[in-house]
């Protein structure tokens, strides 16, 4: 149960930082929606046993 808690806290979190950044620098917007991709897939498979 905790790691499902830390799985739900951090996807929201990933996505603030990421749209802050592509705020700032919007030139890197593919490698950061590249990153937000790969980082839920990653998260998805691991909820999935």
């Amino acid at each position: 149960m905790h790691l499902h808690l830390n799985q739900l806290l951090i996807e929201p979190a990933v996505t603030l930082l990421l749209g802050i950044l592509i705020l700032l620098i919007p030139r890197f917007l593919r490698y950061f929606v590249a990153f937000y991709l790969i980082a839920i897939g990653v998260l998805g498979l691991m909820r999935h046993p």
